[in-house]
């Protein structure tokens, strides 16, 4: 892992949004993030005074973000496996969207934010994190990422991010008829 770049964590903020949705839209395709959806997802991280979202900036510009549901703040929908978790879903957050700056890989700050949301999420009551992998992201590196920081697969779905697609979203790899698997993998935090 590199090391040579000065970066800083904070939980995220409303004042981050703007800069989210720009290296967001910009990382996994127009329409990704809007205005509502960022402002809706950041407030899913909220649970009393603890925001499991998080930021990376060097200096003044934003490198990467973690956008991470707090428990009982997300619906588990047909594209989750709660039967396969080894945990009560009301105990499971949801690692929403975790993006990084292509110049900024390799640094370790995915990891980082992945860290520092494990930690608020666990304050906020939390024994476990599922999410939505991209099996389609260059070498699979999603997946590998994941499973580096101690990602378990529970089950593949394809098709996950189609009707997104047809509904505005334009992804990088299949436009507006997005194809693309998801990996839908589990954290146990008491590992970590």
């Amino acid at each position: 892992m590199r090391t040579d770049k000065n970066i800083t964590y904070q939980a995220m903020s409303p004042a981050d949004l703007e800069q989210i949705i720009r290296l967001g839209n910009h990382v996994h395709g127009d329409g990704y993030l809007t205005q509502e959806n960022a402002k809706a997802w950041f407030e899913k991280g909220l649970s009393g005074n603890i925001n499991a979202g998080f930021v990376a900036y060097d200096d003044k510009k934003l490198v990467g973000f973690r956008l991470t549901y707090a428990t009982n703040n997300w619906h588990i929908d047909q594209w989750c496996s709660p039967e396969l978790w080894q945990a009560s879903q009301e105990r499971v957050c949801y690692f929403k969207c975790n993006t990084v700056d292509e110049q900024y890989r390799g640094y370790g700050i995915g990891s980082e934010l992945l860290r520092l949301s494990i930690e608020a999420a666990q304050q906020q009551g939390a024994v476990a994190g599922v999410s939505h992998l991209w099996k389609q992201s260059p070498g699979n590196s999603a997946v590998k990422y994941f499973t580096k920081c101690g990602g378990q697969l529970v089950k593949l779905h394809p098709d996950k991010w189609r009707e997104d697609a047809l509904n505005g979203y334009d992804c990088i790899l299949c436009g507006n008829d997005c194809h693309c698997e998801a990996a839908e993998m589990i954290i146990y935090f008491d590992d970590k």
